[in-house]
């Protein structure tokens, strides 16, 4: 019996690599007859495929994979985070530059819900991100009408089960009233579908404007809305925990490893590193502004790595800084050796 694995990847994995859909959604398409290899309609997504394949999606051929990239954008209220929308609503895609290449959007905010969403032309990159096991934390400034006290928000606290849904224990502060409303900072680790509103819902407050100001490492901060932000390489490196190799095409060539040449400690002060989320507690929410963005996890110390010792670096090499350390010239003395005065002559 034959038991050897077939060569390639899963056919939904190459689709989703390649920022066609999510592997959900290849698997969808697949089954709907809209994917095809080698000018063969599959209908089951069982199939390994190598990168002589040639793949088409909807009779076009499907465009060859490119290097992971991740955007952040603000969505504004009123958009739907779909490719298309049943009721003909618009989408964050229309909101996106013409200059886009084809991305997917990293978990979702409602139509009414803006802030931060993360982008990627990678299905790879959209499921590690969206994994339960990632942990990251999510944080939304929250507007809601009442008067509600620290004990309010207990239950949030302490974990919700709507119905038989587990809601896991948020953290929740409360930054300001505002007249009739109060406005809160909330952290969450799940984002379920609705997840802030329903639970509100449970303790009978009722969420009039959200906004998510972070996903995990990376800030909102002053992202103007409907912008897009491209982040570099080197923040997913630093970030996703990628290689270089990661960070390359399918298929592309690989670089030759560079040379190690030892680590620096320079900060450049311009931007505070981005560090990943943490449950510290409803200290870290605290703010007076209801529109302000999220602050970075994590401070610089303001410290050098080595403190100077005061003593010079080496002994004195003895040695004078100017020429002639070979044979003596032939030539007469100046009659001031050493620089010390001649005296008179005699």
């Amino acid at each position: 019996m034959d038991t050897e694995t077939p060569k390639g990847d899963r056919i939904a994995k190459v689709l989703a690599r390649a920022g066609v859909a999510s592997r959900r959604e290849a698997e969808r398409m697949i089954e709907a007859g809209r994917i095809a290899v080698d000018g063969k309609t599959i209908d089951s997504p069982a199939l390994n495929v190598t990168e002589r394949a040639r793949i088409t999606v909807d009779g076009k051929p499907m465009t060859p994979p490119e290097p992971p990239r991740l955007w952040m954008y603000h969505k504004p209220a009123g958009l739907v985070t779909t490719d298309s929308d049943e009721k003909g609503r618009k989408t964050i895609y229309e909101d996106l530059p013409e200059d886009m290449p084809r991305v997917m959007s990293v978990g979702r905010l409602d139509l009414n819900s803006e802030g931060l969403i993360l982008l990627t032309n990678d299905g790879g990159m959209k499921r590690k991100l969206e994994l339960p096991s990632t942990g990251w934390l999510r944080k939304y400034r929250v507007r809601i009408n009442g008067r509600p006290t620290e004990e309010t928000f207990e239950p949030l606290r302490k974990g919700l089960n709507l119905q038989g849904e587990i809601f896991q224990p948020m953290l929740v502060s409360i930054d300001r009233q505002q007249g009739a409303n109060a406005w809160l900072t909330i952290g969450i680790r799940e984002g379920k579908n609705r997840e802030i509103r329903r639970a509100m819902e449970a303790i009978d407050l009722n969420v009039n404007r959200l906004i998510r100001v972070s996903y995990g490492p990376f800030q909102l901060n002053n992202l103007k809305v409907s912008g897009v932000e491209e982040l570099r390489r080197k923040v997913l490196r630093d970030q996703l925990g990628m290689t270089d190799e990661d960070l390359e095409a399918p298929g592309a060539p690989a670089k030759p490893a560079r040379p190690v040449r030892g680590k620096t400690s320079v900060t450049r002060g311009k931007r505070p590193p981005l560090n990943k989320g943490s449950m510290r507690g409803k200290d870290e929410f605290a703010t007076s502004d209801p529109m302000a963005r999220a602050r970075p996890e994590g401070k610089p110390s303001g410290k050098s790595g080595a403190k100077p010792s005061g003593k010079s670096m080496g002994k004195p090499t003895g040695k004078p800084s100017g020429k002639g350390f070979g044979k003596p010239m032939d030539r007469k003395p100046s009659g001031r050796p050493n620089g010390k005065p001649s005296g008179p002559r005699r």
